[in-house]
């Protein structure tokens, strides 16, 4: 299979850098410094499955001299993500396929939109890993997985060949969920309320889960999620909120989710997409999220200020 990654950062570079790893063909769409470094140095990935190097590594930022291709893996950000489709274009043929690895479940349907349903699958991922320096990535907890299948469930020949395409890499778990829809609610539900409590508290996962406030804060926050996918129809599992603070709860003390991150450096982040979505969704459905809508209201002011929306001191 010919693959592209449509965004090199820390989600696409190691799944990517795990695929050219095994011998699959993968072109990087990236830019900037983190392209130059890897053009000529290679992609380095430290991860606490094995450390490696892709080099020589095809890259570029120009999706129009890629060509087609047989499936692009979607690493931007969640809110870059109608950008990016409208500029992969150049690269999706009648028989190309895409997979959002975003968090939150709106990115397959903004795809879809733009370059037609037949092309998306539903997709999830998690790890915890991040930029250290230009074409330097480090995985530094988690163990790695990713999901994918048809939107509708149907058993397809295109998710098989990536299902192996992924099985000869090393350092991940590949999985076809029995429901898409389900897994990526399943991510949604803890990514979110780690990512809203991390960014409130500013404080890592094993601070927060540990105080009983902020530790009923989270179950809460999951709770709400969890009633806004059952008025959507949704099958989330009854005992889904145990199994989350399970693995919430087996998580390194020290880790911290990518959108608390973001906000804590002043950077635009997923903050719409994860809690912003919960209440937005939720309004759709007459459901009430009384504790997304606090975090998210909380965090907007700053989201605004690092878009260049609204200004005021530290």
């Amino acid at each position: 299979m010919r693959i592209a990654v449509f965004g090199t950062g820390g989600v696409g570079g190691y799944f990517g850098g795990r695929l050219a790893q095994a011998g699959e063909d993968v072109v990087f769409v990236a830019r900037g410094d983190h392209l130059r470094a890897m053009l000529t140095n290679g992609l380095r990935v430290d991860s606490i499955k094995g450390d490696f190097v892709v080099q020589p590594v095809s890259a570029t930022d120009d999706p129009t001299q890629v060509g087609l291709v047989d499936v692009i893996l979607v690493g931007v950000k969640a809110w870059q993500v109608p950008e990016a489709a409208q500029a992969m274009r150049p690269m999706v043929g009648p028989k190309t396929f895409v997979v959002p690895l975003q968090n939150g479940v709106e990115a397959p349907y903004q795809l879809a939109a733009l370059l037609g349903h037949e092309h998306v699958l539903g997709g999830l991922c998690g790890l915890i890993t991040f930029i250290v320096e230009p074409g330097h990535i480090c995985h530094a907890g988690a163990d790695p997985f990713i999901r994918f299948g048809e939107l509708d469930n149907r058993p397809s020949e295109r998710v098989e060949r990536l299902r192996e395409a992924f099985g000869r890499a090393v350092g991940l778990t590949v999985e076809i969920p029995p429901d898409i829809q389900v897994a990526m609610w399943q991510k949604f539900m803890f990514v979110t309320a780690w990512s809203g409590l991390g960014a409130v508290t500013r404080g890592p996962i094993g601070v927060f889960r540990s105080q009983p406030g902020t530790r009923q804060m989270l179950e809460k926050t999951m709770c709400e999620i969890y009633d806004v996918a059952q008025a959507r129809n949704i099958a989330l599992p009854k005992d889904i909120i145990g199994k989350m603070m399970e693995f919430l709860d087996s998580l390194p003390p020290e880790g911290t989710a990518s959108m608390q991150r973001d906000i804590m450096n002043g950077r635009p982040s997923e903050l719409e997409v994860q809690n912003g979505a919960v209440v937005r969704l939720g309004q759709e459905v007459g459901v009430e999220t009384p504790v997304n809508f606090f975090i998210y209201h909380s965090l907007l002011p700053m989201e605004m200020r690092a878009r260049g929306q609204l200004q005021f001191g530290e």
